[in-house]
């Protein structure tokens, strides 16, 4: 009898052992909902980049990708303080990449309307070096109007309109927009029929590589494409730029078509005799180039009217 008792007990005994162990070892419904959620929040969290134009140790206003999770007067906000030195952004600027507007500059007010960003600094805005005063114009112009619809930007200085450059007495528009050019180089053979074409170079710093835009003035009538590949394929370039284009490298034809540039060349812009493809880099030169010459969407390159490649400008972004 007590030999029965005992072995019932034990029985017992074993059976709570075993659930105690299973409701221990069982997964919390709160914890794993937690957990699902904040996967799926981290998930759903997208971070965009957009452009901001900074100085490269050549000195050049060169093109480099920030990411943010900002939109429209916090982005444009953030943007302009990356440009600031000392800001509160500091820590944005990459690496080998210099900020340019004086540390002590403020932003006192933002005002967008319609596709103009209306924009009041400090004095202290123009209170920098003379070689870059208007290098500081050109970064913030650039800078901005990488943002999808924004188109031009009107800068203040303490509430009175910005018309001149006050170290050089250089004039400016009273409202801006890239038509004023970026790192400008001037080849001009007398003062009529100037044209302003921007080309898009490679840097390379320490394996990174980069695009710096160069806005060419001279007396160039030619068709804007034509003058980019001849440049980009020039063999004589400045030390500190780079093209990977071919020296032999010709615009067989060219034209535009709701919203596409379609530009045929012929088989010198091939990465190879064997190989029917168009680097990577080559296609960004020319698309960006494109993109600041041309109010386009689309570019298509084609090879002896083959079609080899295509890009989206918003791709480039």
């Amino acid at each position: 009898m007590l030999k029965r008792i005992c072995t019932k007990k034990l029985i017992i005994s074993s059976i709570i052992l075993v659930l105690i162990s299973i409701l221990y070892n069982m997964p919390n419904k709160n914890i794993e909902k937690n957990k699902i959620e904040t996967k799926l929040n981290y998930v759903n969290y997208e971070l965009n980049t957009y452009e901001a134009y900074l100085l490269d140790d050549n000195n050049y206003l060169s093109r480099v990708k920030i990411a943010t999770e900002n939109v429209k007067e916090e982005l444009i906000n953030q943007l302009l303080n990356i440009l600031i030195c000392e800001s509160n952004e500091k820590d944005k600027v990459p690496n080998n990449f210099k900020c340019i507007l004086n540390k002590n500059t403020k932003i006192n007010s933002i005002s967008i309307k319609d596709n103009t960003v209306k924009l009041d600094f400090s004095k202290e805005l123009l209170e920098i070096n003379k070689s870059l005063e208007e290098k500081v114009i050109e970064s913030i112009v650039y800078t901005l109007t990488s943002i999808d619809g924004i188109n031009n930007i009107v800068i203040y200085i303490d509430g009175n309109l910005l018309t001149k450059l006050p170290q050089n007495n250089i004039e400016i528009p009273s409202s801006l927009n890239r038509n004023i050019g970026i790192n400008k180089k001037y080849k001009l053979t007398n003062t009529k029929n100037i044209t302003r074409t921007t080309i898009y170079y490679i840097n390379k710093k320490d394996s990174i590589i980069y695009y710096t835009p160069i806005t060419l003035i001279n007396n160039d009538s030619r068709e804007k494409i034509e003058i980019i590949i001849d440049e980009l394929s020039n063999k004589i370039l400045d030390n500190n730029l780079s093209s990977y284009l071919n020296n032999d490298t010709k615009v067989l034809t060219s034209y535009v078509k709701n919203d596409t540039m379609h530009i045929n060349f012929n088989e010198n812009i091939l990465n190879g005799i064997d190989d029917n493809s168009i680097l990577e880099e080559v296609i960004y030169t020319i698309s960006l180039s494109v993109n600041d010459n041309y109010d386009i969407k689309n570019v298509f390159f084609d090879v002896n009217n083959k079609e080899i490649a295509k890009t989206t400008i918003k791709s480039l972004e």
